[in-house]
């Protein structure tokens, strides 16, 4: 029998079910003053119902009378013309949206923040020139991708919003434009949810329906997606404001109608489609009564018998049994067990009316007049079938773990046993079998027995040769420089060992980094992810060596930028030899003082004047990079002399001169100035 669908999601949403019983209750109270700014909704028969007790709709504020009640549409008004109505002797009831109202929010911050607002929608529609009055009327708005590609350079901070009808699939493709356009994009999910379930209900119907009707209002945004959607999966599919515009419908032989409404259609809208639509599938039947009994009769291929597999359609569920349509007097029926044995299996998923499935038929009738089917029965055909040519190509194929037993594990593929032994579960000793219980294994047929009553797979075969093939292409497309993402296996003295995934490299100790470190664990630890450069390899000895420290990190990079010849500059002493002294610039970065740039005069050694963690002013010399070597004087800034023996730096002493001669060069002096 024919059956109408109705999607769960029809009609009213939230947002518009407050609208209309706030326009309704401020009617019943205020009788005469009552007053729509605009449509409330893009429903006609909404618009009469209000208009006929007088809440008309009017399209300005010059319109309103002191003491009158203006309802703000669903769809929601621009900031300027909100507070202009404020600003009247009248009362607001604010209907907007709460998912619209948030948008508005959103702008009016970003806007506020310094940002450039995009708006992807419809410029034309209410709702986007309700969110434009939100920041300044100074928004782009694009209803295509192609659109966004057109906009012109803006360096400042992008918020995107979307109408809250906007289909999911578009917004991202506008949105993925803007973030390869622009450099600073903002993006605010704030499409309706209510929408998105709406219109994903809407697709699932239309897959399984023979006709569409899609009820809303001409001007509705969300109708008209609706039913482009519908359009896209049923030829058949026609958009109604009322049950007096179905037309005639070109399709014979109706089997399931699927009926969907807009979010502003009312419930009495949708009750008399559905009613009308009844009254056209009941004359159908009558119609088609006689002469569908006379085809059903002599058709051939309605004869059925038991041990067959045959093609039918599910028609439904409950929580016992899946009802199948095979053409024939009476439906057929498959115990849900069969179904329940597949840990993945989801009803909602996988049961979807209409769609084809293979049975088997045990017996044609079962007791009460219905067939009685399996699909375990041609699951394990197939499935046999599937076993036997893999087993002859060498192919992998996945099944479950059901049970562990004596000396390894069962799996089922497709209602066929397949016996793993312990020893062939994986590559490596496995101490409990438990731990793949219920869990999908890639197996490879070893063995069949002649009845192939019995099978015998190898998951040690497939890692095996999986692990071989990933080898391969390791060794075939290895490069010194390459980059790899690795995981730290295990820390020696020498250094660290790093898994690739098919082979193990090795860090030597002075390639973790450009520091002098004690031991590899100062830098990384066992478990930790690492990014290495291939230094080396050698495929026949299985051995790849890594290096981890970066060519940035170096304190001897662009070290000629930092360091020229005749600047002046500051360094530590960390270490005397006898031809000079090393001096730390930075860490990391030392350069050398050779005995003769220390001091004006000849020295013994260095320590003679200088001593470590002594702080020195110096002049570059030379820079050579490539040596590591920077050349320093102190000479050429300060030079740092001795203190011989006699000798004081202490001014206004004479040392080692006698007393008399001191005052025989004070009267010379005298007598030199009197002259």
């Amino acid at each position: 029998m024919a059956k109408v669908i109705l999607a769960k999601t029809a009609g009213f949403c939230f947002g518009v079910d407050n609208a209309v019983k706030t326009a309704f209750q401020t009617l019943k109270e205020n009788p005469g003053k009552t007053r729509i700014y605009g449509e409330l909704i893009h429903n006609r028969q909404v618009s009469d119902a209000l208009a006929e007790k007088g809440a008309y709709s009017i399209k300005s504020a010059e319109q309103l009378q002191p003491g009158d009640h203006v309802v703000i549409r669903a769809h929601g008004i621009g900031e300027d013309l909100y507070n202009e109505l404020k600003s009247k002797d009248i009362a607001i009831h604010d209907a907007t949206c709460p998912y619209v109202k948030r948008i508005h929010n959103l702008v009016r911050e970003k806007y506020n923040e310094g940002c450039r607002i995009i708006i992807a929608g419809d410029k034309e529609h209410p709702e986007v020139i309700g969110v434009n009055g939100w920041c300044g009327n100074e928004a782009f708005v694009v209803s295509e991708p192609e659109e966004a590609e057109l906009l012109p350079d803006i360096d400042k901070c992008i918020c995107v919003v979307a109408q809250t009808t906007m289909k999911p699939e578009k917004y991202g493709e506008i949105c993925d434009i803007l973030n390869k356009k622009f450099a600073n994009v903002i993006k605010f999910d704030t499409i309706c949810n209510a929408t998105e379930k709406r219109q994903c209900e809407a697709l699932e119907i239309s897959r399984i329906s023979d006709v569409i009707i899609v009820i809303g209002g001409k001007n509705s945004s969300n109708t008209q997606k609706l039913f482009e959607i519908c359009s896209e999966n049923c030829q058949y599919t026609y958009k109604v404001e009322t049950a007096a515009d179905i037309p005639p419908l070109k399709k014979k032989n109706i089997n399931t109608i699927g009926i969907t409404a807009g979010a502003s259609t009312p419930d009495w809208v949708i009750k008399e489609v559905i009613k009308k639509m009844e009254e056209i599938l009941n004359k159908q039947e009558q119609e088609n009564e006689i002469s569908f009994k006379e085809a059903f009769e002599e058709s051939e291929v309605n004869s059925i018998r038991a041990g067959e597999v045959v093609k039918g359609r599910i028609i439904g569920y409950n929580t016992s049994e899946v009802f199948v349509d095979l053409g024939y007097k009476s439906d057929g029926t498959i115990s849900m067990e069969e179904f329940l044995e597949d840990p993945d299996f989801d009803p909602e998923k996988d049961l979807k009316e209409g769609d084809e499935i293979l049975v088997y038929i045990i017996k044609v009738n079962d007791g009460e007049g219905n067939v009685s089917l399996s699909k375990k029965r041609v699951d394990s055909i197939k499935g046999m079938e599937e076993i036997d040519q893999a087993f002859n190509d060498k192919t992998p194929l996945e099944a479950t773990v059901k049970e562990v037993v004596n000396g390894g594990v069962v799996a089922n593929y497709k209602g066929i046993r397949v016996f793993i032994p312990a020893s062939q579960i994986s590559d490596r000793y496995v101490k409990d079998l438990n731990e793949y219980l219920k869990k999908k294994v890639k197996f490879e047929v070893v063995e069949m027995s002649k009845n192939k009553r019995r099978v015998v797979g190898s998951c040690r075969n497939v890692i095996e040769k999986e692990k071989a093939a990933k080898m391969d292409e390791f060794w075939n497309s290895v490069e010194v420089g390459q980059e790899y993402t690795g995981n730290v296996k295990s820390l020696t003295n020498f250094g660290v060992f790093v898994d690739l995934g098919v082979v193990d490299g090795l860090i030597h100790i002075s390639e973790l980094s450009w520091k002098k470190i004690n031991k590899p664990s100062d830098v990384l630890k066992v478990g930790e992810t690492v990014t290495v450069k291939i230094l080396g390899f050698d495929r026949e000895k299985q051995k790849v060596s890594l290096g981890y420290r970066k060519a940035e990190d170096n304190p001897w990079f662009n070290v000629e930028k930092k360091y020229a010849v005749g600047d002046e500059v500051t360094g530590k002493i960390v270490r005397l030899v006898p031809f000079g002294a090393f001096v730390e610039l930075e860490d990391g970065v030392e350069g050398l003082v050779h005995i003769s740039q220390i001091s004006n005069v000849r020295l013994g050694k260095p320590d003679e004047v200088l001593s470590v963690g002594q702080e020195v002013n110096m002049k570059v010399l030379e820079v050579n990079p490539e040596l590591k070597k920077i050349s320093l004087s102190i000479r050429e800034v300060e030079p740092i002399d001795p203190v011989r023996e006699g000798e004081t730096d202490e001014p206004g002493e004479e040392a080692d001169i006698p007393n008399e001669h001191v005052e025989e060069m004070k009267n010379t002096i005298g007598d030199i100035i009197k002259e």
